[in-house]
């Protein structure tokens, strides 16, 4: 898979069929997108192969290295579901060609729409584009599914709008699982994503109180640009060199002992490395409980080991 990071500078030299969207956490709506281009450029590659001069189609995805709003008005861009590096390795997995981060600056954001049209043909070769019922792109937001309909016929390129793509009467978008994921509905939002909401960072350094009591956790220096599941306590699974293995993390506060700083600690079931420094990813699967404050650390112990067994419990999944 070819990774560009691009502003329309470059000129590919095959045709494409790109994809256009933000992308963020890769839905089942993004999916439909992009199995849709593959569909469309392996059709166009069949009924070119017998010109010995023909140079396959390729996929491609247009997506943006930073959030547009990060430029436009920072104060209400939206935490994040996935960073970039996890959404090359799904798109990749998905099988697309070709990825490219678009960085949104102040000159890209007053590119017209008309230009950006022209500018996926005479750039990236496009011989395909593949976008959403309500994609909207351009200066101010003024480009929309008509305006490419107009350009596809006069820059003849073919154009295909998906419908929305529904979840028990529900659309499935970025916003609604963001929203799922904050309100500590995370098995709603694991359903529209096709997969566990995750979180990736470094394991730093805590308190030490869970070693005590008999549960050693890890702590997560998480990047705050991304959204929080809700407090609670969540069945999850923790990733660590390519292994799995069942845990049971909180976000919060941890009350009962007078914690002050929002954490995400993860007690990893039968594991005992030291991992102090170390990247791990932590899926989660299902909220358990509310955090809340136990009168004695007797009582959070007995909660605890409640929240072990449910966990113990559960089949391992394969992600």
């Amino acid at each position: 898979m070819k990774i560009i990071k691009d502003n329309f500078n470059e000129k590919l030299n095959f045709p494409t069929f790109i994809v256009l969207g933000s992308f963020d956490g890769i839905h089942l709506g993004h999916k439909s997108l992009i199995k849709k281009s593959i569909e469309m450029a392996k059709k166009y590659n069949k009924n070119k192969e017998e010109n010995l001069n023909f140079i396959n189609a390729r996929t491609m995805v247009c997506t943006f290295e930073n959030h547009p709003l990060t430029v436009i008005n920072e104060d209400v861009a939206p935490k994040l579901i996935m960073d970039n590096a996890h959404k090359i390795e799904v798109l990749e997995k998905l099988g697309v060609d070709v990825i490219n981060f678009i960085t949104f600056d102040d000159k890209f954001m007053r590119i017209s729409p008309e230009d950006f049209i022209k500018n996926l043909v005479n750039c990236y070769n496009a011989v395909g584009v593949i976008v959403g019922f309500n994609y909207r792109f351009g200066y101010k937001n003024l480009g929309d599914v008509e305006l490419l309909k107009k350009y596809s016929e006069i820059l003849g390129f073919k154009l295909y709008i998906a419908k929305p793509v529904k979840l028990k009467d529900e659309v499935i978008s970025s916003s609604k699982i963001r929203n799922y994921i904050q309100e500590g509905e995370i098995e709603k939002a694991n359903v529209m994503l096709g997969r566990p909401f995750m979180l990736s960072g470094q394991i730093i350094k805590g308190r030490q109180i869970g070693r005590t009591i008999g549960f050693p956790t890890i702590n997560l220096d998480y990047d705050k640009k991304f959204v929080l599941p809700q407090g609670g306590v969540y069945y999850s699974l923790v990733k660590y060199k390519d292994r799995f293995y069942k845990a049971m993390t909180n976000v919060g506060y941890n009350p009962t002992v007078k914690g002050k700083k929002l954490c995400v600690e993860t007690n990893i079931l039968d594991f005992h490395e030291d991992i102090y420094g170390e990247s791990v990813e932590i899926f989660f699967l299902h909220k358990i409980r509310e955090e809340k404050s136990f009168d004695s650390l007797e009582e959070l112990i007995a909660q605890l080991n409640k929240d072990k067994k449910f966990v113990k419990n559960q089949n391992m999944l394969d992600i």
